[in-house]
């Protein structure tokens, strides 16, 4: 009895043995879902990294989660602890003071889109004013303000006001400022006629039935505008450099010349 008892046991461990290896085989053999990237970006890119995070999507990956503001808001958010994976500034002092802190991995950090700095006005108006030293632009406002990004923090602010100085017009017209919180809430001024004139990227003209373009501000008279991609120091996510390799691939720069960027 004693003999059948212990060849019983002798059989039963094997069989949990067999067992153990056939679960741990199936169980590398599973297929783990990746988690998806979690992406700060300027508040211009919404519909553009919208478009290159489907198209990343449909290359069988996790689609990324996006989070969209001003990029003084976000590198301050990154300054505070957020856990995010990847960081898209609309200029580059905003990246840098990231960088100062040590919150990006540097090796990652490439600039690879350029964008335009206009003039728009509502679609159904009809003022005309042409862009060029010391163009009238506090006379055509009237009492109307002029809609513009927060020009001491946000880009699209610092780019319009540094243009507007380089043209003689700030002086007269910084009092007459409605101050946005980002771009597309200086352009959503403009698009519901609370304003009738607003300074934002050539990218989100073309992105609004609402607006018309009245000027292009020369390039000169502005720093580049340009958009540094980096990852942060808090990454996380195994599919963030695949993402960040694709928006600066030819395929993702081609995605967002769709939407009017022009690439570096």
């Amino acid at each position: 009895m004693t003999v059948h008892s212990d060849t019983g046991r002798t059989i039963l461990h094997r069989l949990l043995a067999h067992l153990l290896i056939l679960l741990a085989v199936l169980g590398i053999g599973l297929p783990v879902q990746a988690k998806p990237p979690l992406v700060l970006a300027a508040a211009s890119l919404q519909e553009s990294l919208n478009a290159a995070a489907d198209a990343w999507a449909a290359r069988r990956h996790e689609r990324p989660i996006l989070s969209f503001a001003a990029s003084s808001a976000l590198a301050r958010q990154i300054e505070a602890g957020a856990p995010a994976d990847m960081f898209i500034s609309a200029d580059e002092p905003w990246m840098d003071a990231v960088a100062a802190k040590g919150l990006i991995r540097p090796e990652t950090r490439i600039s690879f889109l350029a964008n335009r700095l206009v003039l728009v006005a509502p679609a159904g108006s009809r003022q005309a004013i042409a862009i060029r030293k010391g163009f009238p632009l506090a006379r055509a406002l009237g009492t109307g303000r002029l809609a513009m990004a927060d020009p001491d923090a946000v880009p699209a602010g610092k780019y319009g006001k540094a243009a507007l100085t380089a043209l003689g017009v700030w002086p007269s017209v910084q009092g007459k400022v409605a101050q946005a919180e980002n771009v597309r809430a200086a352009l959503a001024l403009v698009e519901r006629g609370e304003a009738p004139f607003g300074i934002v990227y050539a990218t989100d003209a073309k992105a609004s039935k609402a607006v018309r373009i009245v000027g292009v501000f020369p390039p000169d008279s502005h720093p580049p505008i340009t958009y540094p991609v980096a990852l942060l120091k808090t990454v996380t996510s195994a599919e963030a450099e695949g993402f960040r390799r694709f928006l600066i691939s030819r395929a993702g720069k081609a995605v967002f010349a769709r939407y009017g960027f022009t690439a570096r």
